[in-house]
C-alpha cells in the first residue's frame, strides 16, 4: 500500500506542477505579447506626434540633407528615448540616431518598411545585427501632397521586456518550488486519506483469507470507499454466519458419527484413513489419532479387513459380509463396504460401516438351543405319557396293579410337564418384564425363618441340616414374592444335590459400607451346601437355560433346568449380582449382592 500511496502522491504532484507550469507559460507569453502590443501602440502614437510636429527634412543639398536628417534623428532620440531612423522612399537610410547612415544597408526590403509602404504603418520584431539585441521596429510612411517622401522608423530594445520576463520566470520558478512542496504535503495527505481506508481493507481482506471473519472496517462517510468498506463488512458478516453454520453442521455431523452404535471408517482414494469414529476405536482397538491420515494397510491386526478394503478400492463394488476379529477382543462384525460417490470425476474412496453382531448371533444361537432344549424336554414326558397310555389301551388297564403303576408314572410325567411349562412361562414373563416388581421393606430374619419352616419337611427326609440366619434387624427393599422365588430355587438346588446328613446354610449380612458410596449400601446373602459340587468347566454355564451339570440326577429330582436362569434374571431385576463358587465333592455356595435400597 506504501507504493500505491507514493504513486498517488507523485501523480498529484505532477498534475499540480504541470498545471502551474502551463499557467506560468501562458501568463509569461501573454505578458510578453501584451507588453509588446502596448509598446507598439506607444511607438505609433510617437510617430504620429512627430509627423504632426516635426516636418520632413528638406533635400536641397545632399550633404546638408544628410546632416539635417542625422541631426534631427539624434534630436528626436533625445526627446522620445528611442532609436530614430529616416529612410527615403527608395530604401536608402538618410539618418539614424544610433549609427552612421552611410554604413547601413538599404532598408526597403525590411518587413516593417514593406508593411508601411502597403498600409501606412508597419511593425516587426527581430534581432538587430547592428545593435546585437532584440528590437521592435515601427515604421510610418511620410507623404507630402500625396507623394511618398520616405519612412520614419522608431525602434526600441526589448531587453527590458526580456529582463522583466526573466524576473517573472524566476519568481514563477521559486513559487513553483514552494508550490511543489505544498503540493507534496497536500498530495501526501490526500493520498493518505485515500489509501488509509484501503490499507485497513487490505488487512481485513488478508485476515478474511485466513478465515478470520470477525474483523470489521470503519465505515466513515458516504463516498465510494465507505460503500466498499460497508460491502466488505457485509461480506465478512455473511461469511462468518456461513462459517458458523458450517461449523455447527460439522459439529453435529461429527457428534452423530461419534455417537453412532456402528463403527464408521472412511478411506480416501489414496488409501489414507479420513474418518474413524469412536465405535470404530472400540471395535478395532486403535484410536482415531493413530489412524486418521495414515494408510489403511497399517491396520496389521486385522489382515482380512485390510484385504476387503483393498478389494473395495480396486474394484469399486460394494461388499457385505460378516467377519470375525480377535483384537482387542473376539467379536463377530457385520461389515458393509461401499464406494463413496461425489459430483467430481475423482474417485473419493470407500466407506466402511461395522456393527458388532456378536451378542445378536449369541442370542440367536441361544434361541435355537432353547427351542431344541424345549423340544427335547417336552418330548420326554410326552413320549412317556403316550407310551404308557397306549400300553393301558392295549389291555394293561385290566391288570389293576399294572394299571396303577402306569397311571402313577403318567401322573408324575404330567406334573413334570406342567412344571416345565410353568417355568418356561415364568422365565418368559420375567424376561419381557410383563409383571413389574413390587418393592417393599423385607425383614430378612422373619423371611428366612418362613423359608426354613417351608423346607424343613423336605430337609428332614434326607436328614439335612438347615441353618438360615440373618443379622438382627436387617431389612432389605425387595419384591418379597420374587425374593422368595430366588431363595426357594437356590435352597431346593442345595437340598437336591446334597447327600443325606449334609448341611445347607444361609447367611444374610450387610457389606462394609466403606467399599461403597453413600446411598449404595448392599446386602450379601450367601447360600452354601455340602453337596457334590460343580466342575470348574461348568461354572460359567450353570445360569444358562436347560443346562444341567448332572443331567440324569437333575431329571430324577424333578428339575427343569430353568431354575438358575430364573434366579439370575430376578437378581438382575433387583439391580443385584450373583456369582457361584464351588469345589467338586466339597460343596457349592451362591453369593447374592443386592442393594439395601432400590435405586
Amino acid at each position: 500500500m506504501t507504493k500505491f500511496r507514493s504513486k498517488l502522491t507523485t501523480l498529484f504532484m505532477l498534475l499540480i506542477g504541470l498545471s502551474v507550469l502551463a499557467a506560468g507559460l501562458l501568463t509569461g507569453n501573454s505578458y510578453r505579447q501584451n507588453y509588446q502590443a502596448e509598446l507598439k501602440d506607444h511607438m505609433i502614437r510617437e510617430l504620429k506626434v512627430i509627423e504632426a510636429t516635426v516636418p520632413w527634412p528638406g533635400t536641397t543639398a545632399p550633404a546638408a540633407g544628410d546632416n539635417e536628417f542625422q541631426r534631427q534623428a539624434v534630436r528626436l532620440k533625445e526627446a522620445a528615448g528611442m532609436r530614430v531612423t529616416y529612410i527615403l522612399a527608395d530604401g536608402k537610410v538618410m539618418g539614424d540616431s544610433e549609427r552612421d547612415p552611410h554604413t547601413l544597408d538599404n532598408h526597403l526590403a525590411r518587413s516593417e518598411v514593406q508593411e508601411a509602404l502597403a498600409t501606412g504603418i508597419g511593425s516587426s520584431i527581430r534581432h538587430s545585427a547592428t545593435l546585437g539585441e532584440n528590437m521592435i521596429y515601427v515604421a510610418m510612411a511620410i507623404k507630402t501632397d500625396g507623394k511618398l517622401q520616405g519612412f520614419l522608423r522608431l525602434s526600441m530594445s526589448l531587453n527590458d521586456v526580456d529582463r522583466s520576463q526573466n524576473e517573472m520566470w524566476l519568481t514563477l520558478g521559486f513559487g513553483l518550488v514552494l508550490l511543489f512542496a505544498l503540493a507534496a504535503a497536500v498530495s501526501y495527505r490526500l493520498a493518505q486519506g485515500v489509501t488509509r481506508p484501503l490499507e485497513k481493507m487490505t488487512i481485513a481482506a488478508k485476515r478474511m483469507a485466513n478465515m478470520d471473519y470477525a474483523i470489521r472496517v470503519p465505515e466513515d462517510g458516504r463516498d465510494e470507499i465507505s460503500e466498499l468498506a460497508s460491502a466488505l463488512n457485509s461480506m465478512a458478516k455473511n461469511l462468518q454466519e456461513q462459517l458458523d453454520l458450517v461449523r455447527q453442521n460439522g459439529a453435529r455431523l461429527q457428534d452423530v458419527v461419534d455417537n453412532m452404535t456402528s463403527g464408521v471408517v472412511m478411506i480416501g482414494h489414496d488409501g489414507r484413513v479420513t474418518l474413524y469414529n469412536r465405535e470404530a476405536e472400540n471395535l478395532l482397538g486403535d484410536s482415531a489419532r493413530e489412524r486418521i491420515g495414515r494408510p489403511y494397510t497399517e491396520i496389521r491386526q486385522h489382515s482380512e479387513l485390510v484385504g476387503l478394503i483393498r478389494e473395495g478400492l480396486e474394484y469399486r463394488i460394494p461388499y457385505h459380509q460378516e467377519l470375525p476379529v480377535y483384537f482387542p477382543e473376539e467379536r463377530l462384525l457385520q461389515l458393509s463396504l461401499v464406494p463413496t460417490t461425489m459430483s467430481g470425476e475423482e474417485f473419493p474412496g470407500v466407506l466402511l460401516v461395522m456393527q458388532d453382531v456378536t451378542a445378536i448371533r449369541r442370542l440367536e444361537k441361544m434361541r435355537s438351543e432353547f427351542v431344541a432344549n424345549v423340544s427335547h424336554e417336552l418330548k420326554t414326558p410326552v413320549a412317556a405319557v403316550k407310551g404308557f397310555t397306549e400300553t393301558l389301551l392295549s389291555g394293561a388297564m385290566h391288570d389293576p396293579e399294572t394299571a396303577r403303576s402306569f397311571l402313577t408314572i403318567i401322573h408324575d410325567e404330567s406334573e413334570r410337564l406342567n412344571r416345565l411349562i410353568g417355568d418356561i412361562l415364568e422365565l418368559s414373563k420375567i424376561e419381557s418384564r410383563r409383571s413389574p416388581l413390587q418393592f417393599s421393606p423385607v425383614d430378612l430374619g422373619l423371611f428366612l425363618a418362613r423359608m426354613k419352616e417351608m423346607l424343613a419337611p423336605e430337609a428332614a427326609k434326607k436328614n439335612i441340616l438347615l441353618d438360615l440366619q440373618a443379622e438382627e434387624g436387617l431389612f432389605l427393599e425387595a419384591d418379597e414374592d420374587r425374593l422368595g422365588q430366588i431363595m426357594l430355587n437356590l435352597l431346593q438346588n442345595g437340598l437336591n444335590y446334597t447327600p443325606e446328613g449334609g448341611r445347607v446354610k444361609v447367611r444374610a449380612e450387610t457389606i462394609d459400607t466403606g467399599a461403597w458410596e453413600e446411598g449404595d449400601e448392599r446386602v450379601r446373602i450367601t447360600v452354601s451346601d455340602t453337596g457334590i459340587g460343580i466342575p470348574k468347566k461348568d461354572i460359567p454355564r450353570i445360569f444358562e437355560r436347560f443346562y444341567r451339570v448332572d443331567k440324569d440326577r437333575s431329571r430324577s429330582s424333578g428339575g427343569t433346568g430353568l431354575g438358575l436362569s430364573i434366579v439370575k434374571h430376578l437378581v438382575e431385576l433387583h439391580h443385584g449380582t450373583i456369582r457361584v463358587e464351588s469345589s467338586v465333592g466339597i460343596g457349592t455356595q451362591f453369593i447374592l449382592e443386592l442393594p439395601l435400597l432400590q435405586p
